[in-house]
């Protein structure tokens, strides 16, 4: 969040939402009730989580997995996005794809899989999968648009990259804890 504020000291564009909403209050309620939406964080950790995540990890190590599904994720919201509200936002569908596709999902996701890896929690899943919904919808900035919105997420997707390198660097080099195994039912 540090990161994504410095830009507002650039340009009032990326002043998060939350600091200019006149009723901030509303603002929170509506970003953690979407969060924990059905159709955003749970339904899709069903699938995602629940389902192709424990696949992947008896072949894949965490960050194959999280990067594979991560890119998945991210043509699913590309998809959602421009068909589901007919927009790129102001941005030419050539670099909104890629900028959807491989900025900010594909290390979100490594980082869930890798908390995944160690908890084997899909509530904890559902969990971070809803506080980004919540962060996304409080910090965004309003009416944000064109390259301001393409920076935006180039710049939270280089500080989502910069922490999964740091987990890696601390846990030895590598993110997975140890190989899967088959468990039994």
């Amino acid at each position: 969040m540090a990161t994504l504020l410095a830009l507002s000291l650039f340009s009032p564009e990326f002043v998060p939402g939350i600091l200019t909403a006149s009723v901030k209050a509303s603002l929170l309620q509506f970003g953690f009730l979407a969060g924990l939406g059905l159709g955003t964080g749970f339904l899709e950790e069903l699938g995602w989580t629940g389902f192709a995540i424990p696949r992947m990890r008896l072949r894949y190590g965490v960050f194959s997995t999280g990067l594979i599904v991560g890119l998945l994720w991210g043509a699913w919201h590309f998809l959602s996005n421009v068909w589901g509200s007919g927009t790129s936002s102001g941005v030419p569908l050539a670099l909104f794809m890629p900028v959807i596709l491989f900025s900010f999902l594909p290390p979100y996701r490594v980082l869930m899989v890798w908390v995944y890896d160690r908890t084997g929690s899909l509530l904890v899943a559902i969990l971070m999968h809803a506080s980004l919904v919540a962060f996304w919808l409080i910090s965004m900035p309003n009416a944000i648009a064109g390259v301001p919105l393409v920076t935006w997420y180039l710049v939270w997707a280089a500080a989502l990259w910069v922490f999964v390198g740091a987990i890696a660097v601390v846990q030895g080099g590598h993110l997975s804890r140890q190989p899967l195994r088959r468990r039994g039912a």
